[in-house]
């Protein structure tokens, strides 16, 4: 049986590489000019090393499986995996590359623990303040024992999203929210919550508690099953992300948007928990909007609309957006604003909201924490700027209670302020 050539073109030179063809190739010219043969004994292993290094390599494309995993709670991000080898790939010449997504710090060193055949890895990282992170599959080279030649491992992995939010958010879909208008064809329901008329049987899940399960069903099945009811929604509820741009800078914004998005992430999948129906909506220059819904692939679809969301121009008017909600989402829906309220422009989209019909919640995350890290100023200074500067935000949120419930989001891992007065709604009508 022959054997498979090396392909030279799926392989990259090291550096050092590159250095001997380099020195291989001045020793040729250096033997024509001076007519002597030495050079070229002293240039053919330079020249030879780098292709040799490929030959002996895995003949064609490495390929390998990984398991890929995040684990950790609250501010903490582990990221484990678990590569295996197939063919004549030793773990040994491996080298993981882990790009650590914006938003996380390192957090420790890197444990790799290297096998005959396989290769565990494990990154820690902190985050600092709530976030949704992409974590991109990791690059796994191959190198040669000398560090002439590299080249990639084929590997098929997904890459993972990694959500830090408040935990108060965990129990926020319990809360009864106001009932939505009636949509033609639908008819109101007096039951609430988890109980209600026998609808059908299903297979049970791991977060199904003993007293749904149908144990004779079970019996009969040999396996667990769970009884399905007609669920009511007590109401829906929209998420609302004003992206547009302000004096803050791109920075500080990007910043404030992304801290939004995680925790309008976490309401969602609370709220969809309970089978509540969601709807998305981030106002930039224009509304991209996700209509209401439930269900397990909705909330793919929530997720994809705020990981996809950017920060947009300023100075867009703020009735474009409350027009556009009102073409996406019928009046009555509950609705959670997420804004800075650093501008006017902000009061604007709560006052043109509420002509529609919306009842509105501002929960408006402080930029006050992200700047005083980036502060220039003597700590003398920076003392009565600060007071200055909440002096100024306190004034805000007072005048945007008049026109609706606002929040003054300033300790971005806690959230029990808001989740209290979604709890009761006669504390919203307290200044």
């Amino acid at each position: 049986m022959s054997r498979p050539s090396v392909s030279v073109a799926s392989s990259r030179w090291r550096p050092l590489a590159l250095f001997l063809l380099t020195s291989g190739a001045l020793l040729l010219v250096g033997a024509v000019l001076v007519r002597s043969p030495v050079p070229i004994y002293l240039a053919i292993p330079l020249l030879l090393a780098a292709p040799a290094a490929a030959w002996a390599g895995p003949r064609g494309a490495p390929t390998g499986t990984l398991e890929l995993r995040a684990e950790g709670s609250g501010t903490e991000v582990r990221l484990a995996g678990l590569f295996r080898a197939t063919g004549r790939l030793e773990a040994r010449d491996l080298t993981v590359l882990v790009e650590r997504p914006p938003g996380l710090l390192e957090e420790g060193s890197a444990r790799i623990e290297q096998g005959p055949s396989s290769l565990r890895f494990e990154y820690s990282w902190r985050a600092p303040e709530p976030t949704i992170a992409v974590v991109n599959p990791p690059r796994i080279l191959w190198k040669d024992p000398l560090g002439l030649v590299e080249r990639p491992v084929a590997v098929a992995a997904e890459p993972l999203v990694v959500a830090r939010y408040p935990p108060e958010l965990l129990r926020v879909g319990a809360v009864r929210l106001r009932r939505t208008s009636v949509l033609p064809g639908e008819n109101p329901s007096s039951r609430i919550g988890a109980t209600g008329e026998f609808h059908s049987l299903r297979t049970a899940t791991s977060t199904d508690p003993p007293r749904v399960i149908n144990w004779r069903a079970s019996a009969r099945a040999g396996r667990l099953v769970a009884n399905e009811f007609e669920l009511d929604r007590t109401g829906d509820v929209l998420l609302l992300l004003d992206a547009r741009g302000t004096t803050l800078g791109p920075a500080v914004d990007e910043r404030l948007l992304g801290i939004a998005r995680a925790a309008a992430l976490g309401i969602a999948d609370s709220f969809l928990h309970e089978k509540t129906r969601v709807g998305v909506a981030v106002f930039s220059e224009f509304v991209q909007a996700v209509p209401l819904s439930t269900g397990r692939g909705h909330h793919l679809r929530l997720r994809e609309a705020l990981l996809s969301s950017r920060v947009g121009p300023a100075g867009v008017p703020s009735e474009r957006g409350a027009v556009s909600v009102s073409r996406y989402y019928p009046p009555g829906v509950t609705t959670i604003l997420f804004s800075s309220l650093t501008d006017d422009a902000s009061a604007e989209l709560v006052l043109g909201l509420r002509r529609r019909g919306y009842p509105v919640l501002v929960l408006s995350p402080s930029p006050l924490p992200i700047l005083a890290e980036h502060s220039p100023l003597a700590p003398e200074d920076e003392t009565l700027v600060a007071r200055l500067v909440a002096l100024t935000r306190r004034a805000r949120i007072a005048r945007s209670w008049k026109d609706a419930p606002t929040v003054d989001w300033d300790d971005y891992w806690s959230l029990g302020h808001f989740v209290k007065l979604l709890r009761h709604p006669t504390m919203r009508r307290v200044g």
